[in-house]
C-alpha cells in the first residue's frame, strides 16, 4: 500500500505542476509539493478530485470570485494561505 500511495502522490504532484496554465501551475504545483508527502489516502484522495476541477474554475475559487464546492472550500483554505 505505500508504495502505491508515493506513485499516487508522484502522479498528483506532476498534475499539479502541469495543468495548463503558468499560474495555475505555480498557484496549484507549489502547494501541492509541499502538501502531498504528509497526506493519507482520504486526503490524497480529495487533492486528486481537486485536480481534474477545471483551471478556471480552480482560479475562481482561489481569487474569491466564487464560491468552491463545500468539500474543496477547507483545501481552497488551505492554498489562499499557504500563498499569502
Amino acid at each position: 500500500m505505500p508504495v502505491e500511495l508515493d506513485i499516487r502522490r508522484r502522479r498528483a504532484a506532476y498534475r499539479a505542476q502541469h495543468r495548463g496554465t503558468k499560474e495555475m501551475d505555480v498557484l496549484i504545483g507549489r502547494f501541492a509539493v509541499v502538501r502531498l508527502d504528509g497526506l493519507d489516502e482520504t486526503g490524497l484522495a480529495l487533492i486528486e478530485e481537486f485536480l481534474a476541477v477545471p483551471d478556471p474554475l480552480l482560479e475562481a475559487w482561489i481569487f474569491g470570485k466564487e464560491s468552491p464546492d463545500s468539500i474543496y472550500a477547507p483545501l481552497v483554505r488551505e492554498v489562499r494561505v499557504f500563498h499569502g
